[in-house]
């Protein structure tokens, strides 16, 4: 086995533990996140199924975005429906047999590629285009959407232009899973591709891309609006009432 395979088995393994022991810790916070207010944006359902209906249309649709800014929307959601796409078509790697519905979005996602460098691209313009945006964008933040153009690219050239081995991508892919290791392919655009793969599994949880899970957690969008019926108590506010009784 050689080292480069070794260096990055190394590396995949390192990235997915943080990625998933850092997102596990910071849905852990925001649950534990107190919400003392009843504080839903309105107008805002007043029943538990009206808040779960709400809350998918807000991840699969960006709702509110689309009523606050329809170039900003169609920019985002162009992203992240071709990254949902891609990422669904990479299963293929880890599966054998590939399940049917992974095989039938294959050409959906081989040119979902460009639906996502295209929302990128449209996402960086308007930092630059955008004063406010200007104003308040951080270095983290043009570092951030570079990080995910370049992986973008970095895949569709190896789609459209330089094909790598997929046989031997996908033996070493399976070899992570079953924890039987297989030689990475030595394709200098692929392992540019991996390494920047595992780059943004390791600053995920430390990064503003944790909105993903953190919607669940927004209590203007996850709340009823039901104060004129039922008294929210937050539970530290319970917990003294019991304490005084």
């Amino acid at each position: 086995m050689t080292s480069l395979t070794v260096i990055y088995t190394g590396l995949m393994y390192f990235a997915t533990i943080i990625l998933i022991v850092g997102i596990a810790y910071r849905i852990y916070e925001y649950s534990r996140t107190p919400a003392p207010l009843v504080i839903p944006t309105t107008p805002a359902p007043t029943t538990n199924s009206g808040v779960v209906l709400r809350m998918a249309r807000e991840v699969v649709l960006f709702e509110s975005l689309f009523k606050s800014n329809k170039w900003i929307w169609l920019f985002g959601w162009l992203f992240h429906v071709g990254l949902a796409l891609v990422l669904l078509r990479h299963i293929r790697y880890f599966q054998e047999p590939v399940w049917f519905w992974v095989e039938f979005i294959q050409p959906f996602g081989k040119y979902a590629s460009f639906m996502m460098i295209a929302g990128l691209a449209g996402l960086w313009a308007r930092r630059f285009l955008v004063d406010r945006v200007r104003y308040i964008s951080t270095p983290s933040d043009h570092l951030m959407l570079a990080l995910l153009v370049a992986i973008g690219m970095s895949g569709a050239m190896m789609t459209f232009v330089t094909h790598t081995d997929i046989v031997a991508l996908k033996a070493f892919a399976l070899g992570l899973v079953v924890f039987d290791l297989q030689p990475v392919p030595e394709d200098p655009l692929l392992l540019i591709h991996l390494g920047l793969v595992a780059l943004l599994m390791i600053i995920f949880p430390v990064s503003k891309l944790l909105h993903a899970p953190g919607i669940f957690f927004s209590p203007t969008r996850n709340q009823k609006d039901d104060p004129r019926t039922t008294r929210h108590i937050a539970p530290w506010a319970a917990a003294l009432e019991r304490d005084k009784i």
